[in-house]
């Protein structure tokens, strides 16, 4: 009895031996690898992120909020009083200079200029006759077979009909406009929106509406202010450019660059109610990426300030005594080093004063630091992790 009660016993002891025996073995070599692989971190380290300062050409802009407007605009109106017989243009189809619109009834007008024609024709037949009839009488009083008065009468007939001739002239080109009036062409190119008036409607020179409005989208326009603080640095670029300057223009909800044009304008005045500036910048827009009402984001690029030294936005670290970095010193100690910052924009910022290109700073941890505290690389200790997660997908 008591040797069976022995014999599971001693194979429990064997098995519980054997397992600690497995478990030391893995500790051991768990230990070992980590001891290979990770390398020591210095006692009182602190684990940060740095960069070097880089020197580069960085373009300089101002950054503001525009709306997109049509280049041009036209509310398309009847000159004349007159039945509207058909319009010559869809709804929303881009139309080009000179293209015909809308056509009014001519009839009338028609009828007036024929009726001025034939009155220039009976004006010009009287004069004929009265130019004749001063040459019968100029040679008569040569005879002294007519007196001078009959003489000076035919002449002043002759020049009232002349005079008669030159109205019928003017009574004609006058009815010629008019009756021109009756073709409504587009005054310039652009896209037609909705039509006001249909066929068949008495339109008049007085209506308010028009018959319809074109606007010109291709080139179109963008409006946009800036601080009038900008003003000074705004003609400063202008000045010293020979070319416009240029405007990007974005979408209000990601960084997608729409379009690139030139800046047109900038105002002749502030406005002092907003102290704001404004600026119209001008787009070629064949693909219509943008249109009138469109709010967008704008870029006034003032030029490119070069081989500018920068270190991202992250680096610098304000105090009450102005900004600062915390540099990188050869032994791995960091220290504060105040600097003079030109212009931050796209998590770039621009150093005008206080480190060198090539420079070690940091752009992450700085809240754990002080100055001459010991610093480790953070990239240097995460690195094993990410080489030994490849070699186990690559044995897997």
């Amino acid at each position: 009895m008591t040797s069976t009660l022995s014999k599971p016993r001693s194979t429990l002891l064997i098995t519980a031996a054997i397992l600690v025996l497995i478990g030391a073995a893995g500790w051991i070599m768990v230990h070992k690898a980590d001891a290979q692989g990770t390398p020591k971190v210095a006692p009182g380290a602190i684990s940060v992120s740095t960069v070097a300062v880089k020197q580069q050409d960085v373009p300089m802009y101002l950054s503001g909020v525009g709306t997109v407007t049509s280049n041009a605009s036209v509310t398309v109106k009847a000159r004349i009083d007159g039945q509207l017989d058909k319009v010559g243009f869809v709804e929303g189809q881009d139309v080009k200079a000179g293209q015909l619109l809308a056509q009014i009834d001519p009839r009338t007008l028609q009828a007036q200029l024929d009726q001025a024609v034939a009155q220039k024709a009976k004006d010009q037949a009287q004069l004929v006759n009265s130019r004749l009839d001063l040459q019968r009488y100029t040679t008569l009083v040569q005879q002294d077979a007519a007196t001078q008065q009959t003489l000076d009468a035919t002449r002043a007939q002759v020049n009232q009909l002349q005079a008669a001739v030159q109205a019928d002239e003017a009574q004609i080109n006058f009815a010629k406009v008019q009756l021109s009036f009756t073709r409504i062409l587009a005054p310039i190119s652009g896209r037609v929106g909705a039509r006001l008036v249909d066929p068949g409607n008495i339109v008049h020179a007085a209506d308010a509406n028009g018959l319809v409005v074109i606007n010109q989208i291709d080139p179109i326009a963008v409006v946009f202010t800036l601080p009038e603080e900008t003003f000074q640095s705004i003609n400063n670029a202008l000045r010293g450019s020979q070319k416009p300057l240029s405007v990007l223009t974005y979408a209000r909800n990601s960084s997608a660059m729409l379009a690139q044009g030139n800046l047109a304008l900038l105002n002749n005045q502030i406005d002092t109610s907003t102290g704001t500036v404004q600026l119209k910048g001008i787009f070629q827009n064949p693909s219509h990426v943008l249109w009138p009402g469109q709010y967008v984001n704008v870029r006034l690029v003032l030029g490119d300030r070069k081989q500018a030294l920068t270190v991202p936005a992250a680096a610098v670290q304000r105090s009450q005594d102005g900004t600062y970095i915390y540099v990188v010193d050869a032994d791995s100690t960091v220290k504060i080093q105040p600097v003079q910052v030109a212009n931050i924009q796209d998590g770039v910022a621009v150093i005008d004063k206080g480190v060198d290109a090539g420079q070690r700073v940091v752009v992450d941890g700085q809240y754990k630091l002080k100055p001459g505290a010991k610093i480790t690389e953070a990239s240097a200790v995460a690195a094993p992790a990410a080489a030994t997660d490849k070699t186990s997908k690559a044995g897997k």
